[in-house]
């Protein structure tokens, strides 16, 4: 099928995609986000209380609703750059296949990724996610990319404040139990990666990073009986992943 049309500004979500407990996941992190920002960056998102969409695809539209603050404000307010410690040391990509379980994938717009051999990939949902990758037996089992515009002058995911703080934000918003939020700096760029365990009894990982004019946004789901199985399979994609071509 013909791939849809891609958008040189930040996504505008529609109504449809959101529930309620995304809406009040929304709501707390614009405030936790942009509590000075202008009225343009909030009303940007047009949530709808009476919306539907599935629990666990959520924190999926995480990156959009971050792009959306980040583009309207370079600076988290209140927040100064001195404020957050500066991840200095380099962690190397990962490069292990797994023995063949992960294959090289390089996509035309200029980022690479280790995807998950075998499983049935699919091209722009605007919106929803760049690319993503679904096991061939359970679709709940899949990776999604995504990205978002951003200012020129936004060149690190650190806008959004610590790590920890940023996830327990995310946690809260859910009723989700946050496992871990990391950083590191992999090639010159700061990346953010949380692990959740939801509520509907899901599993998910999601990473957030800035390059190149945009903030990128990986998650990996799961079941959450599943998820230890996958667990390195999904880590090791994570860390795989860069924004550009090397």
């Amino acid at each position: 099928c013909d791939t849809p049309p891609r958008h040189n500004h930040p996504i505008a979500l529609s109504p449809s995609s959101f529930t309620f407990i995304f809406t009040t996941m929304a709501r707390s992190l614009v405030l936790f986000l942009a509590a000075s920002v202008s009225t343009t960056a909030i009303t940007a998102f047009s949530i709808n209380d009476n919306a539907a969409v599935s629990r666990r695809e959520s924190f999926s539209q995480t990156a959009s609703l971050f792009g959306g603050v980040i583009a309207a404000s370079s600076v988290l307010v209140g927040a100064p750059a001195s404020s957050f410690a500066e991840v200095t040391d380099e962690t190397p990509k990962v490069s292990t296949r797994m023995g063949g379980l992960l294959e090289k994938y390089q996509d035309s717009r200029g980022w690479t990724i280790l995807a998950p051999s075998g499983w049935n990939k699919f091209d722009g949902e605007v919106g929803a996610y760049d690319v993503k990758w679904e096991d061939l037996v359970d679709p709940t089992e899949n990776i999604k990319i995504s990205s978002t515009p951003v200012k020129s002058t936004t060149t690190s995911v650190d806008v959004l404040g610590d790590v920890k703080e940023v996830g327990a934000k995310l946690a809260s918003s859910r009723n989700a139990k946050l496992i871990a939020a990391l950083e590191r700096q992999t090639d010159g760029i700061l990346f953010y990666t949380f692990d959740f365990a939801l509520d509907d009894g899901t599993h998910q990982l999601l990473q957030l990073c800035v390059n190149k004019g945009k903030i990128w946004s990986l998650d990996a789901n799961s079941k959450e009986k599943k998820f230890a199985k996958r667990k390195d399979l999904y880590y090791n994609i994570l860390g795989s992943f860069m924004p550009k071509l090397a």
